[in-house]
Protein backbone atom coordinates (compact mmCIF):
# COMPACT_ATOMS: atom_id res chain seq x y z
CA UNK A 1 0.00 0.00 0.00
CA UNK A 2 2.81 2.59 0.25
CA UNK A 3 5.93 2.67 -1.37
CA UNK A 4 10.02 3.54 -0.11
CA UNK A 5 11.23 7.21 -1.90
CA UNK A 6 14.73 6.99 -2.56
CA UNK A 7 15.41 8.58 0.84
CA UNK A 8 14.48 5.06 2.26
CA UNK A 9 11.29 7.03 3.39
CA UNK A 10 8.51 5.65 3.39
CA UNK A 11 5.66 7.93 1.58
CA UNK A 12 1.46 7.05 0.92
CA UNK A 13 0.76 5.38 -1.97
CA UNK A 14 -1.54 8.27 -2.68
CA UNK A 15 1.07 11.06 -2.17
CA UNK A 16 3.23 9.09 -4.79
CA UNK A 17 0.83 8.63 -7.28
CA UNK A 18 -0.42 12.05 -6.89
CA UNK A 19 3.01 13.58 -6.50
CA UNK A 20 2.82 17.34 -4.80
CA UNK A 21 0.60 18.85 -8.49
CA UNK A 22 -2.67 18.21 -7.64
CA UNK A 23 -4.61 17.98 -5.22
CA UNK A 24 -2.43 19.09 -2.46
CA UNK A 25 -4.13 20.28 0.59
CA UNK A 26 -1.94 23.22 0.92
CA UNK A 27 -4.66 25.19 2.34
CA UNK A 28 -5.98 23.05 4.81
CA UNK A 29 -5.79 24.46 8.10
CA UNK A 30 -3.68 22.21 10.89
CA UNK A 31 -7.03 22.02 12.81
CA UNK A 32 -8.36 20.05 9.87
CA UNK A 33 -5.55 18.30 9.48
CA UNK A 34 -5.25 16.86 12.62
CA UNK A 35 -8.82 16.55 13.03
CA UNK A 36 -9.00 14.07 9.78
CA UNK A 37 -5.40 12.41 11.43
CA UNK A 38 -7.76 12.09 14.97
CA UNK A 39 -10.21 10.67 13.23
CA UNK A 40 -7.98 8.27 11.30
CA UNK A 41 -6.47 7.23 14.71
CA UNK A 42 -10.04 6.43 16.25
CA UNK A 43 -10.97 4.47 13.41
CA UNK A 44 -7.27 2.00 13.69
CA UNK A 45 -8.35 2.02 17.35
CA UNK A 46 -11.88 1.45 17.23
CA UNK A 47 -11.07 -1.85 15.02
CA UNK A 48 -7.78 -3.05 16.60
CA UNK A 49 -8.53 -2.45 19.90
CA UNK A 50 -5.70 -1.58 22.53
CA UNK A 51 -2.88 -3.89 23.82
CA UNK A 52 -0.92 -4.07 19.92
CA UNK A 53 2.57 -3.77 19.22
CA UNK A 54 3.08 0.29 17.90
CA UNK A 55 4.35 -1.29 14.18
CA UNK A 56 0.65 -2.64 14.12
CA UNK A 57 -0.98 0.22 14.87
CA UNK A 58 1.49 2.39 12.55
CA UNK A 59 0.57 0.16 9.40
CA UNK A 60 -3.00 0.43 9.86
CA UNK A 61 -2.50 4.41 10.60
CA UNK A 62 -0.89 4.53 7.06
CA UNK A 63 -4.42 2.37 5.29
CA UNK A 64 -6.50 5.33 7.18
CA UNK A 65 -4.28 8.28 6.36
CA UNK A 66 -4.33 6.79 2.25
CA UNK A 67 -8.13 6.58 2.81
CA UNK A 68 -8.17 10.19 3.66
CA UNK A 69 -6.09 11.17 1.14
CA UNK A 70 -3.64 12.86 2.96
CA UNK A 71 0.12 13.28 2.08
CA UNK A 72 2.46 11.99 4.40
CA UNK A 73 5.90 10.29 5.16
CA UNK A 74 6.48 7.74 7.74
CA UNK A 75 9.67 7.46 9.43
CA UNK A 76 10.81 10.28 8.45
CA UNK A 77 14.42 11.30 9.16
CA UNK A 78 15.45 14.54 10.89
CA UNK A 79 18.54 15.81 10.85
CA UNK A 80 19.99 17.22 14.17
CA UNK A 81 22.56 19.92 13.75
CA UNK A 82 25.01 21.07 16.39
CA UNK A 83 26.75 24.28 15.48
CA UNK A 84 26.28 23.76 11.79
CA UNK A 85 27.16 19.77 12.05
CA UNK A 86 24.78 17.55 11.59
CA UNK A 87 25.53 15.16 14.40
CA UNK A 88 22.78 12.52 14.04
CA UNK A 89 19.14 11.76 12.63
CA UNK A 90 15.89 11.67 14.62
CA UNK A 91 13.20 9.48 13.17
CA UNK A 92 9.55 10.99 13.15
CA UNK A 93 6.93 8.76 13.28
CA UNK A 94 5.05 10.19 10.13
CA UNK A 95 4.85 13.58 8.55
CA UNK A 96 1.49 14.50 7.66
CA UNK A 97 1.12 17.27 4.96
CA UNK A 98 4.90 18.39 5.77
CA UNK A 99 3.79 19.66 8.84
CA UNK A 100 1.71 17.60 11.33
CA UNK A 101 4.44 15.39 13.30
CA UNK A 102 2.93 12.42 14.70
CA UNK A 103 4.38 10.39 17.08
CA UNK A 104 2.64 7.04 18.24
CA UNK A 105 2.37 4.91 21.65
CA UNK A 106 1.24 1.97 22.88
CA UNK A 107 2.55 1.68 26.63
CA UNK A 108 0.40 1.76 29.77
CA UNK A 109 0.41 5.42 30.77
CA UNK A 110 2.14 8.16 29.37
CA UNK A 111 5.92 9.66 30.54
CA UNK A 112 6.89 13.35 30.31
CA UNK A 113 9.89 11.90 28.12
CA UNK A 114 7.05 11.24 25.37
CA UNK A 115 6.08 14.59 25.61
CA UNK A 116 9.79 16.01 25.11
CA UNK A 117 10.39 14.10 22.42
CA UNK A 118 7.48 14.99 20.81
CA UNK A 119 8.12 18.72 21.61
CA UNK A 120 11.63 17.85 20.65
CA UNK A 121 10.93 16.95 17.29
CA UNK A 122 9.05 19.73 16.77
CA UNK A 123 11.46 22.35 17.69
CA UNK A 124 14.53 20.77 15.70
CA UNK A 125 12.49 20.57 12.33
CA UNK A 126 10.29 23.77 13.22
CA UNK A 127 6.98 22.32 13.12
CA UNK A 128 4.32 24.27 14.51
CA UNK A 129 1.79 20.70 15.24
CA UNK A 130 2.10 17.41 16.57
CA UNK A 131 -0.12 14.70 18.00
CA UNK A 132 1.08 12.35 20.42
CA UNK A 133 -1.39 9.22 20.20
CA UNK A 134 -1.03 6.31 22.81
CA UNK A 135 -3.01 3.38 21.26
CA UNK A 136 -3.06 1.63 24.28
CA UNK A 137 -6.29 3.65 25.92
CA UNK A 138 -9.58 1.89 26.38
CA UNK A 139 -10.53 5.11 25.18
CA UNK A 140 -8.38 6.52 22.85
CA UNK A 141 -9.59 10.13 23.39
CA UNK A 142 -7.46 9.91 26.67
CA UNK A 143 -4.29 8.71 24.94
CA UNK A 144 -4.10 11.71 22.75
CA UNK A 145 -2.31 14.49 23.19
CA UNK A 146 -2.05 17.84 20.74
CA UNK A 147 1.27 20.21 21.12
CA UNK A 148 1.35 23.90 19.44
CA UNK A 149 4.46 25.82 19.35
Amino acid sequence: MWRTSSSNQQIGICEFQRGFSHRVHRDMENNEITEKIIGCAIEVHRTLGPGLLESVYESALCIELEREELRFQKQKQLPVYYKECQIGNFRLDFLVEDRVVIELKSVERFESVFEAQILGYMRLGKFKVGLLINFNSSLLKNGIKRFVL
